[in-house]
Formats: C-alpha cells, structure tokens, sequence
C-alpha cells in the first residue's frame, strides 16, 4: 500500500512540473531547459545562479516562478554600497527604547538575488548562512527563515568593471549554475509580439508552500541503486587532479575539482530529474542530466585551459 502511495505521488509531481511549466511558457518563451532546471532546484531543495546577458528574462523567470508557486517574492538589487543589514535586517531603538530586530528583505520565500557579482564580499557573504542554514543571525539572536526558501541569483558574464567575484565558499552552496542563451528566431519573433501589444495573461497558482516541502520529502525518499550512487560519486571524483579517478586531461587542465557537496547534489538532483519525467528511480542518464549544471562552478581551470581556451564545458563532457 505505501508503494503503491509513493507511486501516486512522483505520478503527481510529474504533473505538477508540467502544470508549472506550461503556466510559465504563457509568459517566459523559449527557455525550456532554464525553467526545467530551476523547478529541479526549487523541489530538491536548492538554490540557483542564473548566468546570461541583460535582457534574456532571468528577473522575468524568477518573478513568473514565485506567482504560479504562490510563494512570496522579494528582489534585492546588488550593487557596490550594498551592506549586510540591507539584506538580513537590522536592530532599531523603537518608542519604548528598546531595541528590536526589524526583519530585512531575505524573509521571504524566493529571494532574487539581482547581479549579485556586483556587490563586495562582505555582503556577499550575508548570503552564506541563510543559504546553508536556512537562518540568519543578528546581534547573537538566531532568526529562521520562511519555509520553503530559495535564492536565485543572477550574474551578467559581460560586465567585468566594478564586479566581485563570487568566492568559491559561495558558488559551492549554489546546487545550479545556469546558463542562459539568445533565444531562437521564432521564439524571439513570439516575445517581441508579446510584449509590444496589450496582452495580458492571468497566471494560475498551481502549488502553494505546504506542497512544496512535501514534494520535498518525496525526492528524497525516491529510491536509487547503488551503481547510481557510485556514478554519481566516481564522476565528481574524475574532477580532482591527482586523485585515483582523475584522467590525463583533468591533470593536465585542472586546478581544484568538485567536493562532497556536488555528489550530494548529482544524487538529489537524478532523483528530481527522474520524478519530473514519470520515472521512479533515477538511472545514470538521470545522474548525466544535472551533471553539467552542478559540476561546471566547481571545477576551477589552471592556465593551460585558459591558454588553450577549453572550457569548463567541454572538460565535464569528456568525463562521460
């Protein structure tokens, strides 16, 4: 009986990814696999950096994702002067003379994370706990954050001037690294039709928060083989130069390879994948599926890549 419930269920999160998706194609065009990979990280429990030049939807999409899951929505724009207390929130003396903690924008649902390169390490790394712990803290007072909470950030690749790096303690927390890319001619031709008339389209809410944990536990409760996991595992271990699993190429190109974060997230993630597509139990096409999308902000190319302008990309597809 309690399979044949859990059968019932990935048969519903099957249905409630296509559900979503459709109800975001109405407004986002020609960015399937974007979208794809940005409801996998929201049902595995992830967050996302959303990497492509201005005006591909990336604001549009986080915006659209927030309304159809019926979660609450907050944009921070990242920029140079931004401070900590901007984001988490900040102590006030109120009436009575007392102080008390007045809530930033990171209490909220989604957050969007707007050119987040733009801003200095130190309030980058505000971002740090609440990504991991899911909590922030404020003159030595814990706070919890709503329930679900995702950040996705965006990032313009173009801009150099006046940018900061995301440090590699940063990156390694997002589970996606998603790059989007110039639509098509058609689906170019359709934005441009429809956002230079007077259409208007009602979205509906296909899921709400409680939903959404518990789509949450199901991923994780999906079952998965053991030569999956051992795919999964060997494949990130492939990415460190000089280890047992490394290839000549990875030697020869590499700097720093993927850590344990990355397996998690290539398990947890072939199980989503599996779900979404009416699958019970990923399989290794499953595990190849994220794999780029997971690996590609966590391997670091030493000179020799550089020099010889191979991509990250192309590293992680000879893997396979």
């Amino acid at each position: 009986m309690q399979f044949e419930n859990e059968i019932k269920a990935v048969d519903a999160l099957h249905k409630t990814f296509n559900d979503i998706s459709a109800e975001i194609g109405k407004i986002v065009i020609g960015q399937n696999e974007v979208v794809k990979s940005v409801l996998i990280s929201i049902f595995s429990n992830g967050h996302c950096l959303l990497v492509g030049v201005p005006g591909l939807a990336k604001t549009l999409l986080v915006q659209t994702v927030a309304n159809v899951m019926d979660l609450d929505f907050n944009r921070i724009q990242f920029t140079p002067d931004l401070m900590p207390s901007d984001i988490i929130g900040a102590e006030i003396l109120g009436e009575d003379r007392s102080f008390k903690f007045v809530n930033g924008p990171i209490f909220s649902n989604i957050i969007l994370a707007d050119e987040i390169n733009r801003t200095p390490p130190k309030t980058q790394a505000a971002l740090l706990e609440a990504m991991q712990e899911k909590a922030i803290t404020a003159a030595g007072v814990r706070h919890l954050l709503p329930n679900p909470f995702f950040v996705l950030a965006t990032q313009n690749p173009i801009e150099q001037e006046g940018t900061y790096p995301l440090p590699e303690a940063q990156l390694d927390r997002f589970m996606f690294n998603i790059h989007l890319g110039y639509p098509s001619f058609v689906d170019e031709l359709a934005i441009v039709r429809n956002t230079t008339s007077n259409r208007n389209v009602n979205l509906r809410k296909i899921i709400n928060a409680e939903q959404i944990q518990y789509f949450q536990k199901l991923v994780r409760n999906i079952p998965i083989t053991d030569n999956v996991v051992e795919y999964a595992v060997k494949l990130v271990g492939k990415t460190r130069p000089n280890s047992a699993l490394a290839t000549e190429d990875i030697n020869k190109y590499i700097s720093w390879g993927a850590g344990p974060r990355a397996s998690q997230f290539l398990v947890i993630g072939a199980k989503c994948h599996a779900a979404i597509n009416g699958k019970y139990s990923p399989d290794i096409e499953d595990v190849q599926a994220v794999a780029e999308s997971i690996l590609r902000h966590r391997i670091v190319r030493n000179y020799r890549a550089e020099a010889e302008n191979l991509s990250v990309e192309k590293i992680i597809s000879q893997l396979f």
